[in-house]
């Protein structure tokens, strides 16, 4: 009933955004001359924030379209390496590049939003990697006969890619799936799988939670597993590919997040409502490029959702040395020749300063040299891996890193 009633406001909501949408349309077509008067602009203004409120399902652009390497510009193309039913690994390739690039997955979250918030990341990185992404799809649209999405699929998903990346490859992982990515890596290590990248990047990620607990956390502690199974998760309705699947809606986990600041998500509409009214460009621009991108959400599987839930957030069973892969224990000391790398920020909110670098000790196996930690100072959770401060400041670790153990 959930989801039927979110869907039953949108569709009521559907009119208005359509008017707002071509009112914007006519002006840019038939009047753009009309912004010289303060009223026109006005109405131009609401529209855009009007617009721009809606909560959309469809995944962004990327829009990297060429990148820097040394002192040239080269093209870069989207292209998918494969194609599976919960998830794709996209290749952004390069073909002026003269000298090869060490291969780096990149494995984003899967928590609400589109791998397209990683855009920046993803750019910065190109400069001097051959990147490849994780780029999950939409619960809602994977039929019910494509089966179940946990965990442990998550895991095998990133065994899978990695293959396909072949020997010598690096891994990066933003936020949520830091643990997977970890667990990915402590599989492959102990099967000796030569396939097992040659560094390990995490960043922001809740590896330990017992470490300075946010907000976060003591949400997802607040209430039993079966709370969550019972209020939060929905059955998609009949409209789409996935219809019946059991999933945590994604316009849910964007309440969460947006109620967390929700003043200052107010406060931003109004500031991007006079930007257009003033004509100030670039700084209107930015703020709509953001909300763009974070109003697009996607639907997580029950089963990925309530294990995350619990084997995370609740049990922090990784952390415990209790998480289990396809019936057997994942062990963190059986990684030993993976470079290890953590990255936290001073200010981040989600993951608190200490659960990232809980990783380290984890990996107890791992030689000193093979080990560095970097807690960026001045920056909250996003700051970690978008920005200035992430361009200049945290890719050279990371660059470094890759550069060592390449």
């Amino acid at each position: 009933m959930l989801y039927q009633a979110y869907q039953t406001y949108c569709d009521m909501m559907e009119p208005s955004r359509r008017m707002a949408a071509l009112a914007l349309e006519a002006r840019d077509r038939l009047w753009p001359w009309a912004d010289v008067w303060g009223w026109p602009r006005r109405i131009h203004a609401l529209c855009t924030t009007h617009k721009l409120s809606a909560i959309t399902h469809s995944r962004p652009a990327f829009g990297i379209e060429e990148v820097r390497v040394g002192n040239a510009r080269v093209a870069v193309r989207e292209e998918i390496a494969i194609e599976r039913p919960f998830g794709n690994l996209i290749h952004f390739a390069k073909d002026e590049v003269m000298t090869p690039q060490p291969k780096m997955l990149v494995v984003a979250p899967l928590s609400g939003h589109y791998a397209t918030l990683l855009s920046h990341t993803v750019e910065v990185l190109l400069r001097d990697h051959d990147v490849y992404l994780t780029d999950w799809k939409n619960a809602r649209d994977v039929p019910l006969a494509e089966g179940r999405f946990g965990l442990e699929d998550y895991t095998d998903y990133l065994i899978h890619f990695l293959r396909e990346l072949g020997p010598r490859s690096h891994m990066l992982a933003v936020c949520q799936p830091c643990v997977s990515a970890l667990a990915t890596v402590a599989v492959m290590s102990a099967e000796r799988d030569p396939c097992t990248p040659r560094s390990l990047t995490l960043m922001s990620g809740p590896l330990d939670v017992r470490e300075a607990p946010t907000v976060v956390n003591e949400l997802a502690n607040a209430n039993t597993l079966d709370w969550f199974e019972a209020n939060l998760i929905s059955r998609v309705p009949s409209r789409y590919k996935g219809a019946g699947r059991r999933v945590y809606p994604g316009f849910l986990q964007l309440t969460a997040f947006m109620s967390m600041n929700l003043g200052r998500h107010f406060g931003q509409f109004r500031k991007l409502y006079q930007a257009l009214v003033d004509e100030r460009e670039a700084e209107a621009k930015k703020i709509a490029d953001f909300y763009d991108e974070y109003m697009a959400v996607l639907d997580l599987s029950a089963e990925f959702y309530l294990e995350t839930i619990d084997q995370v957030f609740q049990q922090a069973s990784l952390a415990r040395g209790e998480m289990m892969h396809r019936g057997r224990r994942i062990d963190c000391a059986t990684i030993r020749h993976t470079a290890l790398l953590t990255v936290e920020g001073e200010r981040d909110d989600i993951c608190g300063v200490g659960q990232t670098a809980a990783a380290h000790q984890m990996c107890s196996s791992l030689r000193p040299h093979l080990r560095r930690h970097h807690l960026q100072p001045g920056v909250g959770h996003y700051g970690v891996f978008a920005g200035s401060k992430w361009e200049k400041q945290v890719y050279p670790q990371v660059r470094n890193m890759v550069l060592a153990m390449s």
